[in-house]
């Protein structure tokens, strides 16, 4: 029961955290500049699941599904996505090598990767799933949950990692292409994001 239960939250925290999103966007942005910087991007939106889970254990997650909050979470998430998109964009031709990143560095990258996925109307969506699907099957919740971000972790840590570790093989023009592409990539989110609110 308890072994099967982490296996299915793992399983649900890859199928959450591998698909190409924002924040996987901005991960492999920083990535490339610095690996500390793309784990506190990382930690960020983990934070931020972290916050909807002790909504949802304190009972106090119902008020997310009101339609009101879900609208001005999306249009602040939308209007935050298009700000780092041209973040990004203008940071297109610094240098990998270059940038310095200190603790303050740190946390802004962990509050960006908070406010972006807790502005994200979609991780209430997510959230109130896996608590559906929880009760449905009749999961262990504290192993699935462990589940859940086990492989959440490993992804925001492995991931960067990866790209850090290669990032010798990207010429500064490949590099800027792959900023624009990212920067295009957010924008294109948060314009679907608002397209999204206004049809639902």
């Amino acid at each position: 029961m308890i072994l099967n239960s982490f296996l299915e939250g793992f399983l649900l925290g890859l199928g959450a955290a591998v698909p190409l999103g924002p924040i996987n966007v901005l991960i492999m942005s920083n990535a490339l500049r610095h690996y500390g910087a793309a784990v506190a991007l990382g930690s960020g939106a983990m934070s931020a699941d972290i916050t909807y889970l002790v909504l949802i254990l304190f009972g106090l997650f119902h008020f997310m599904e009101d339609p009101t909050i879900q609208m001005v979470l999306g249009v602040a998430g939308s209007a935050f996505l298009l700000y780092l998109a041209w973040l990004i964009w203008k940071g297109r031709n610094t240098p990998i090598h270059l940038q310095e990143v200190g603790r303050v560095t740190l946390f802004k990258n962990w509050l960006k990767g908070y406010t972006l996925t807790l502005l994200n109307p979609y991780t209430v969506v997510f959230w109130l799933s896996v608590s559906a699907y929880i009760a449905t099957k009749q999961l262990d919740p504290g192993a699935t949950v462990v589940g859940l971000f086990s492989a959440i972790l490993l992804w925001i840590t492995l991931m960067p990692l990866a790209i850090h570790k290669t990032k010798h093989l990207f010429s500064p023009r490949i590099v800027a292409l792959f900023s624009i592409v990212s920067a295009a990539i957010l924008a294109f989110f948060a314009v679907g994001m608002l397209v999204n609110l206004i049809n639902g």
